[in-house]
C-alpha cells in the first residue's frame, strides 16, 4: 500500500510501533473517540493523519493517537479549540527547540499546567456539590421509606 506521510507528532508512550499505520476506525476505538469527533478535530487543525492510503483513507500512527489523547483530556476541562491547538504546537516545538526557545515554550507549558490544575479544582468543587445533593436526596428517601436503589 502506498502512503504519503507528514512530519513527527508527539512522542508515544505505549502500544505498537509508532510507524504502524491504522485506519480511522481503529484509531477511534483505541483512543475512545468517535470517528466523527476525530474528523472534526482534523477539520479544526488539531490532528493531521500521518498518511493516506492510495484510496484516500486516513492513516494514523501511535504519535497521532497520543495527540488525540491530549485533546480528549483537555476537552472536559473546557479548553477551546484554539487553546488545544496552542498547547499541541508547544508540545510539538519542544522536541526541536533551541535552548532560548525552550525557556519560552516551558513557560507557555507552565501556563497550561496552571490552567489545567485550576479547572480540575473547579470540577472537584462541582463534584462535591453534586455528591452533597445526591446525599441529601438519599437522606430524604431514607426518611420517607423510599426505594433503596
Amino acid at each position: 500500500m502506498a502512503v504519503t506521510s507528514r512530519g513527527p507528532g508527539l512522542e508515544h508512550t505505549s502500544g505498537p510501533a509508532p510507524g504502524r499505520l491504522m485506519q480511522i476506525g481503529e484509531a477511534a476505538e483505541r483512543v475512545g473517540l468517535s470517528i466523527r469527533t476525530i474528523r472534526h478535530y482534523e477539520e479544526a487543525g488539531l490532528i493531521v493523519p500521518s498518511a493516506r492510503s492510495e484510496g484516500g483513507f486516513r492513516l494514523y500512527t501511535e504519535p497521532d493517537l497520543d495527540r488525540l489523547a491530549v485533546v480528549k483530556r483537555m476537552k472536559p476541562l473546557g479548553f477551546t479549540l484554539d487553546e488545544m491547538r496552542d498547547l499541541l504546537d508547544v508540545l510539538d516545538a519542544l522536541h526541536t527547540a533551541t535552548a532560548t526557545d525552550r525557556r519560552e515554550l516551558l513557560d507557555r507549558l507552565g501556563t497550561f499546567h496552571t490552567a489545567a490544575v485550576t479547572r480540575v479544582g473547579a470540577l472537584r468543587d462541582q463534584l462535591a456539590m453534586a455528591e452533597g445533593f445526591a446525599g441529601t436526596l438519599r437522606d430524604k428517601l431514607d426518611q420517607h421509606g423510599g426505594p433503596t436503589a
